[in-house]
């Protein structure tokens, strides 16, 4: 099945939704990093609400970024998306491994830490991205996620994340992100809070062979959902090889001017995709030259 989302609203415009799978985007992730199990679960469930966040935003040239750090072993989380749900993103430790919780589920929380915080930043298009920081509360990524729904847009947020994963490959993934708004009644919130007490894991509700359409029938039930558009979603990152030079860039004249003269050459991978560009002698030169 193809990767998309759906956008929705239900009673009347007081709640919206975003409701996606997500499982070749996952998939698409963990085969360029090479992640475990553990890092392909934070690693999707980021990706997955990074690129629902996304869609989220309003303008062509719009980007949303989205930096996790929680002090475990994972290191940092990084994820970006544009305005089409399109992501891109890695782990610092992708090899990360740390014991399963007892019922066999992955310990993402033990990968990720719980102490740090996560990080939006919009580029608007405006003269400074909005930036704000907000502590973690599980490290599971979802309810963190619900938090900085609450805090930081004082939405009332339902976030729900699902990753399932082998070694080789990511059998399942998706999730949902349900928001009260300002002129949600109290009938419709009763109604919402009672659906979601009753609502499956999203693994669960997927490897049952539920759409995403079906998810949102589920958890606006009574609530007389209503879809507005359908966007697929992908991983993919835009990198090439006039991009990437700007890392030599970054290092200074003098650091390029010795890699020029010891090593006539230079490879520079990039993080997102793990792409890898050779530069030779001349080429190495000219960006020398034009700094």
């Amino acid at each position: 099945m193809k990767d998309y989302v759906i956008r929705a609203t239900g009673a009347n415009g007081q709640i919206r939704a975003f409701v996606g799978i997500t499982t070749n985007m996952v998939e698409e992730a963990r085969r360029l990093h090479e992640t475990s199990k553990v890092a392909t679960a934070a690693l999707g469930r980021t990706l997955t609400a990074t690129s629902m966040m996304g869609l989220m935003m309003k303008n062509k040239g719009d980007k949303l970024s989205v930096i996790i750090k929680g002090g475990g072993p994972i290191g940092t989380i990084l994820t970006t998306s544009d305005v089409n749900g399109t992501v891109k993103g890695y782990v610092s430790n992708p090899k990360v491994e740390v014991p399963d919780y007892e019922n066999g589920k992955l310990n993402v929380a033990a990968a990720v830490g719980t102490n740090g915080v996560v990080k939006v930043i919009k580029d608007l298009g405006l003269r400074e991205p909005y930036n704000g920081a907000y502590p973690l509360v599980s490290g599971e990524i979802a309810e963190d996620f619900t938090h900085y729904f609450a805090v930081s847009e004082q939405t009332p947020s339902v976030v729900a994340l699902g990753v399932l994963t082998t070694e080789q490959h990511v059998e399942c993934a998706g999730g949902l992100i349900v928001q009260l708004m300002p002129d949600a009644t109290e009938e419709s919130i009763s109604q919402l809070e009672k659906n979601i007490q009753n609502l499956k894991s999203i693994t669960t509700m997927l490897s049952e062979g539920k759409t995403p359409e079906d998810m949102l029938n589920i958890v606006l039930e009574g609530l007389q959902p209503r879809i507005l558009d359908k966007i697929d979603v992908k991983f993919e990152c835009e990198c090439c090889k006039d991009k990437v030079q700007e890392a030599l860039v970054a290092i200074g004249k003098t650091a390029l001017s010795q890699i020029i003269e010891e090593d006539k050459q230079a490879e520079v991978g990039c993080q997102f995709c793990n792409s890898k560009y050779m530069y030779n002698e001349e080429e190495l030169l000219n960006i020398l030259k034009d700094m």
